[in-house]
């Protein structure tokens, strides 16, 4: 499994790259509503734009955690990073569920398979304790 690990940090890293992408996009007014927030809107109001803005704080922080605990940086404490994978994949998992229900089919295929290469990517750097911190 830890040959597996670099694999699916670089996986991890280039979806919420792109994710973060979308909702800075979002967050600036663009047209792309239907990826997100259950697709309602094709711009987003401005309360959902400061959901995308907190997103976007979320995944710097879901991203530094992850990258410690795999050992690619030292930022947060070996058990902050132990446990902070843990609920980078809770939360990752969960995810899963309000996209493969969303009314937006946009949002369904696109935020699902994210959501689910997330939790992958952090169920396995969370199991292989890689952390050389």
């Amino acid at each position: 499994m830890n040959e597996l690990v670099p694999v699916l940090v670089v996986l991890f890293v280039v979806v919420l790259v792109l994710l973060s992408g979308l909702q800075l996009a979002l967050v600036c007014g663009a047209p792309w509503g239907s990826l997100a927030w259950g697709g309602q809107h094709r711009v987003l109001p401005g309360p959902l734009r400061v959901g995308s803005g907190i997103a976007l704080v979320l995944y710097v922080a879901f991203a530094g955690v992850v990258l410690d605990r795999a050992g690619w940086i030292d930022v947060v404490a070996e058990p902050v990073a132990a446990v902070g994978t843990w609920a980078v994949f809770g939360f990752a998992a969960l995810s899963v569920i309000p996209n493969a229900v969303s009314r937006s089919k946009p949002e369904r295929y696109v935020g699902t398979s994210a959501a689910f290469m997330l939790a992958t990517a952090s169920l396995v750097v969370a199991l292989s304790g890689a952390s050389t911190t």
